[in-house]
């Protein structure tokens, strides 16, 4: 495998890791109304798992509440009862053509919590950036061996590796300081 070929599947996979971190931080709840806290559920529509988003308009109103309109509005109980059994902990509110979610303010104590979740999941995503840079250096030092390219390259895209990580792992920790900040000054 050429070694552009590997630093480029590599910043791929690099790149995938903090986008995908990026949504795992917008999912996370901080006391303000955030239509991405939906994407995970799904409503069983006409025996079809269908996400909420797609069922229904959602708007924000005022930064603390969600109003969920359903495009059918036959679907409502649906969406309030997938509402319900997800892990997003807020109860909905159904008037009868609306759902209405009610983001509360967190405590103290559970804005601390969440930062620790935040840093533990951006510590994991490190973890896999750091991976990603073993596998890039292995599949390099395999080349080396097979395809005999000279000691000074290898040495060359060893350090742009280290270059490529150092980068996705400042991007990761400025994702971290970010929501930190978000959730803190709540």
């Amino acid at each position: 495998m050429p070694t552009n070929e590997i630093m480029s599947k590599g910043e791929e996979r690099m790149k995938k890791t903090v986008s995908s971190t990026q949504k795992e931080f917008s999912n996370i709840r901080t006391g303000r109304a955030n239509p991405l806290i939906l994407d995970k559920i799904t409503v069983d529509y006409y025996g079809t798992a269908t996400p909420v988003r797609q069922l229904s308009n959602v708007s924000v109103q005022d930064g603390q509440n969600l109003v969920i309109t359903p495009y059918d509005k036959s679907s409502i109980a649906n969406i309030e009862k997938a509402i319900m059994k997800s892990d997003i902990g807020i109860t909905p509110n159904n008037d009868g053509t609306n759902i209405r979610l009610v983001f509360p303010q967190p405590t103290e104590e559970r804005r601390k919590e969440l930062v620790k979740d935040i840093k533990k999941q951006g510590e994991e995503s490190k973890v896999a950036i750091r991976n990603i840079r073993r596998e890039m250096s292995e599949t390099l030092k395999k080349a080396e061996k097979t395809e005999h390219i000279p000691e000074d390259e290898i040495k060359k895209q060893q350090d742009d590796i280290q270059k490529l990580t150092d980068r996705y792992i400042k991007e990761i920790d400025n994702l971290i300081a970010e929501k930190e900040k978000e959730i803190l000054s709540i």
